[in-house]
């Protein structure tokens, strides 16, 4: 009975987590690993590839739907990914290494940096310069695709090693990493920027994955029904997405999103107390 518990719970918290990721694109996976803290009361370290894994699956999903519509930068994308899966394994190497409590803690920071930009950004134009400036990664109007000079691949390349880094060490997709980045040096259209940045948490979550199953920090009974729910939840999210997306639901992500970080900061504080 204990064990179908599991299961059912696995499941359903699966479901919250890939129905939130099609409302509000790539960040919605930064949600995974607090629910599966509370909810199933695992550590960071086994938590951390169960989401990755999740929310890999589910933005392959979205990710193939924008390859479809034709809106996924794929080279941008190749040249993140690609660097993302190699710091992947190290992220999980160190999250392993390194205590729960200021594992936890550093999550819960991160977090609320998500939160507070999903208030901050929900009353703003997505795609313009801030500085006024010609973008980095300029579209090319003859050919449509990004104009990869020697700035542009090593600010990609230094995005895919950040978000690569923190999918392995804490299990979050990196969308929050990418997108922004991506808004604030291209002038891809939002849809594709999310579409993209999809695409490459799918790349960077095979590198998070496959390190943590080579070393041996997988629970596949509750990562499966886990990553089926978000999957199937995805999937069905999309239907709405459209009639709930704007600031509106941007902001109520960032009250979630700010509301768990202090959860998860309350609780770090006790154990590192010793409560």
């Amino acid at each position: 009975m204990a064990l179908f518990d599991t299961y059912g719970l696995s499941l359903l918290m699966g479901a919250a987590v890939g129905f939130v990721l099609a409302l509000t694109g790539a960040g919605g996976g930064i949600l995974a690993v607090p629910l599966l803290v509370f909810g199933l009361h695992l550590q960071m370290a086994d938590a951390a590839p169960i989401g990755l894994l999740a929310v890999g699956l589910a933005a392959a999903i979205g990710a193939l739907l924008g390859l479809r519509d034709g809106i996924v930068r794929y080279r941008a994308a190749l040249l993140i990914g690609t660097t993302g899966m190699l710091l992947a394994p190290l992220g999980v190497r160190l999250g392993r290494s390194l205590p729960n409590a200021p594992l936890m803690a550093a999550f819960a920071l991160v977090l609320a940096w998500v939160a507070w930009r999903s208030f901050h950004q929900s009353g703003k134009a997505a795609c313009a310069s801030p500085t006024g400036q010609p973008h980095l990664c300029a579209m090319n109007a003859a050919t449509g695709r990004l104009t990869l000079r020697a700035p542009c691949v090593l600010a990609l390349a230094g995005t895919g090693a950040l978000s690569g880094l923190l999918s392995g060490l804490l299990g979050v997709g990196g969308g929050f990493v990418i997108v922004p980045m991506l808004s604030r040096i291209s002038d891809v259209t939002m849809r594709g920027i999310v579409a993209t940045s999809l695409a490459v948490i799918a790349l960077v979550s095979v590198g998070g994955v496959a390190g943590a199953a080579t070393q041996g920090g997988m629970a596949w009974s509750v990562a499966l029904p886990f990553a089926a729910g978000a999957v199937l939840a995805l999937l069905a999210g999309r239907r709405v997405s459209a009639r709930l997306a704007g600031p509106r639901l941007q902001q109520a992500f960032g009250a979630v999103a700010g509301g768990v970080a202090l959860l998860l900061l309350l609780r770090a504080v006790r154990m590192l107390a010793g409560g």
